[in-house]
């Protein structure tokens, strides 16, 4: 009995329910468990390996646009003054001669009774324009030939020369527009590519235009009689109408009829820092001589406040407020610029057009009333 009593307690067997073995690993595999467990979850799957390196890449090729992108934005105005040729192009946009396709001798595609002539400026150079007739002489012009139109520009009818801006062709819608507008209001619209533009021959230059336009206005004036010439610029054109009738003036003698600018500057330095695209440079180092100063060195200057205080011919400026390429103010300049040196003040007229009628800087002809305002201003400085 006492030895039955002494006998120790039977111990469970290892790994049954309840023995301190089987009930689970050591405190040190208790807590490695754990650790094991977080270990798993912070490696990645292949999935978040591809994921990350995606994300990487696409880092990496945003920042190596935004560094091409600053590295092209700061080295144009480099460009442009090392290569001042390549800032005529911007200018002049010679090789952007939309429409694309036209064939310049079927003008009645764009405008009935309308005929294409070419002239010579100089040797090498020859310049195409379309002469469209007023309203009252189509009918008669119905399988009539060049000479007939020639001989149409003495019929008293006023003769508008059109000198178009930058970019494009005589083709261009809002310019076709403008001579179909002013045509049926009476006038005879000539509308000229110069040198280097649509399918007149050469390469545009500031002095080339000049003779081109001379040759045309000196055509002109040999056949219209007693009718009235204007010379109608519009934006770049503007620059090249001054130009003409400054050399009129100054080397022949002779008074332009009557000047029309339309969205004008008051020199092509003023014009290219206002425009839109020079507006993120103009707070760029060296700006002013990088890019506005390269302008004549560039041969391009087109003073219009130089070359309006010598004019005295009748002038009339037109600015539509909306105008987002050339601002209002610069036209707004020019008159007053043109006014103060004028002996006759009449002979120097503003016309405004509102921003709510959304002219903008090429669709003055949209107004019905343009050809009533150039008749109204031709009969006040009559």
């Amino acid at each position: 009995m006492n030895k039955r009593r002494g006998r120790p307690p039977t111990s469970e067997a290892p790994g049954r329910p309840g023995s301190r073995k089987g009930a689970g690993s050591s405190p040190s595999s208790a807590a490695a468990a754990p650790a094991m467990g977080q270990a798993a979850s912070k490696a990645k799957s292949p999935q978040q390996y591809a994921r990350g390196l995606l994300d990487w890449l696409q880092t990496s090729k945003m920042k190596t646009a935004i560094l091409v992108g600053f590295v092209l934005y700061a080295s144009l105005p480099f460009l442009v003054w090392s290569f001042p040729s390549l800032l005529r192009k911007f200018v002049y946009l010679n090789f952007f001669a939309f429409p694309f396709g036209v064939d310049f001798q079927k003008p009645e595609v764009y405008l009935n009774h309308t005929a294409n002539f070419y002239l010579t400026s100089e040797p090498g150079i020859t310049f195409g324009f379309w002469h469209a007739l007023p309203e009252n002489r189509r009918r008669e012009a119905e399988g009539k030939d060049h000479s007939w139109y020639e001989e149409a520009l003495g019929d008293d009818n006023p003769i508008i020369v059109y000198l178009h801006g930058n970019g494009g062709t005589r083709a261009t819608s809002h310019r076709v527009l403008f001579t179909k507008v002013m045509s049926d209001g009476g006038f005879h619209v000539l509308a000229v590519d110069y040198r280097g533009y649509a399918d007149s021959t050469g390469y545009p230059s500031e002095n080339g235009f000049t003779k081109d336009v001379l040759c045309i206005y000196n055509w002109v004036k040999a056949r219209s009689g007693n009718s009235t010439v204007i010379l109608w610029g519009h934006s770049l054109g503007t620059g090249i109408a001054t130009n003409t009738a400054r050399h009129l003036k100054e080397k022949e003698g002779i008074t332009v009829d009557a000047i029309t600018l339309e969205a004008p500057y008051t020199n092509i330095r003023d014009a290219a820092a206002n425009i839109p695209f020079t507006k993120i440079y103009r707070k760029f180092p060296g700006f002013e001589t990088l890019v506005l100063d390269t302008m004549g060195r560039a041969d391009m200057y087109f003073p219009n406040d130089k070359n309006v205080q010598v004019l005295s011919s009748p002038l009339l400026i037109l600015h539509s407020e909306d105008d987002a390429v050339i601002p209002p103010h610069l036209g707004r300049k020019l008159y007053e610029i043109a006014h103060n040196a004028s002996a006759k003040k009449e002979h120097v007229q503003f016309v405004a057009f509102p921003a709510s009628m959304g002219l903008g800087h090429d669709h003055i002809a949209k107004n019905p009333d343009l050809p009533a305002i150039l008749k109204k201003f031709l009969k006040s400085v009559q």
